[in-house]
């Protein structure tokens, strides 16, 4: 784990995360049949948003797309929007399956979340930020886990 990236590539990566995150939950509430999990997932949409607001106000930049990092990015997010897509159309649209790849993102941004945590260059009031939302991310885990059990 490189604890040496600058705060603002870990902000920045953070933000990139979030963003995606936002499109995932969306797509992912326009899939289910449950009126409660789109509900949910809605919510979980609007909490990356102010996940991304909060984490661009601390200085994050947007990941610029014409940059290596940038470009890596869009297509892993891209990637996992179209693997969920796919998978909705395999499983014809199974809620179980969609929250298994709801789970899958919030694995990948806690991954995430923790290596910004781990960077050493991370500004109190950023860290701070970054663990509050780490938290909620995890709470959110787990509640998709936990009716992903429950949903057909």
């Amino acid at each position: 784990m490189d604890t040496n990236i600058s705060s603002s590539r870990a902000i920045a990566d953070l933000l990139a995360i979030n963003h995606t995150s936002v499109k995932g939950y969306e797509e992912a509430a326009e899939g289910v049949k449950s009126p409660e999990l789109k509900s949910e997932l809605s919510k979980f949409s609007q909490q990356r948003a102010q996940f991304a607001s909060e984490l661009q106000s601390l200085g994050g930049a947007q990941a610029d797309d014409s940059t290596i990092e940038g470009v890596v990015t869009e297509a892993v997010a891209a990637v996992h929007r179209g693997w969920l897509n796919l998978k909705s159309a395999i499983t014809g649209q199974s809620d179980a399956a969609i929250l298994d790849e709801c789970e899958r993102g919030d694995s990948t941004a806690l991954n995430a979340y923790e290596a910004a945590l781990a960077n050493t260059t991370l500004p109190a009031q950023a860290k701070t930020v970054v663990q509050r939302q780490h938290g909620e991310i995890l709470n959110a885990r787990n509640w998709i886990t936990q009716h992903k059990g429950q949903a057909s």
